[in-house]
């Protein structure tokens, strides 16, 4: 029997709060990747901030918005495992696209490679977390509207990398994160728009954590981090410029940057003293 899904169950409010939590995890991200970028000092700290501020922001927007998702003939229950197995994942894939652009640049083949990587850890987390779902009924997906998610994955977080590149100050990233967050929520509600779901003929429940069960931890845990990676950023004030003092000096990507060191213009000599030198030249040592 076909089940009737219904995604909004709350109206716009899951999805508004999804996306702000996806807005607020990427623009930390964003400007803890930045700050990488423009400093060696402390560079693998702020990109594993970065890698965790990010997944953690589209973990959670992932089950806020689920929170509006309903089957009307059967009840819905998580299991915990997969449920935070789908976390782990998200920090570790975004992890090392992060990684992968700070150290080589945003730039060519790095940036393809980083944001493919991230983007497909986007869609990873989303598709285990709907795997944690356990309902009495059967999930189903249509293959041509899965992949168009993964697409929108893939260039969402390749353009939010390719921002983050940029260094171009805070409003830059901002607007960057908005982007992000836009393209992270409507490749949730993409991948939920090929689900179909074939109920069993039992109506018993099946076991594991309510929705309901799942909003404390959710709440508690990453979003204290991303709050205490807000209050990092806000004092940190190279990443609120997102300039360093001075503009380095690359000769390639991945090689540490060097302060630009100015030297005075050596003075030429005047036309006089040339001709000066010269005929000192000229003399032999018996005439001197």
């Amino acid at each position: 029997m076909q089940g009737t899904v219904d995604g909004f169950s709350y109206g716009l409010v899951t999805p508004v709060v999804a996306y702000l939590m996806a807005c607020l995890g990427g623009a930390l991200g964003l400007r803890c990747t930045t700050r990488a970028m423009v400093s060696n000092s402390w560079r693998p700290g702020w990109l594993a901030l970065g890698s965790v501020a990010i997944g953690s922001g589209i973990w959670t927007m992932h089950f806020i918005a689920m929170m509006g998702f309903k089957v009307e003939q059967a009840p819905i229950h998580y299991d915990r495992a997969m449920t935070y197995a789908s976390l782990g994942v998200a920090i570790v894939m975004v992890g090392l696209g992060i990684f992968i652009v700070g150290y080589r640049g945003a730039s060519g083949t790095a940036l393809m490679t980083g944001g493919a990587i991230t983007g497909l850890g986007v869609a990873s987390m989303h598709y285990l977390g709907m795997a944690g779902m356990r309902l009495n009924g059967k999930l189903e997906y249509n293959t041509f509207t899965v992949g168009a998610s993964v697409v929108i994955a893939v260039v969402a977080a390749t353009t939010a990398l390719w921002a983050a590149g940029q260094v171009r100050g805070f409003l830059w990233s901002v607007g960057a994160s908005l982007v992000m967050g836009l393209a992270v929520t409507g490749m949730h509600y993409t991948g939920m728009a090929a689900l179909r779901v074939h109920l069993h003929s039992s109506t018993a429940p099946t076991g594991g954590d309510s929705t309901a069960s799942l909003i404390a931890p959710m709440m508690i845990g990453p979003l204290a981090f991303l709050l205490l990676a807000g209050v990092v950023v806000m004092f940190d004030p190279l990443i609120i410029m997102g300039k360093p003092a001075q503009p380095p000096v690359e000769n390639k990507p991945g090689v540490p940057a060097r302060e630009l060191v100015s030297h005075p213009p050596a003075r030429r000599p005047s036309l006089r003293t040339r001709r000066n030198l010269d005929h000192e030249d000229s003399r032999t040592p018996q005439n001197r």
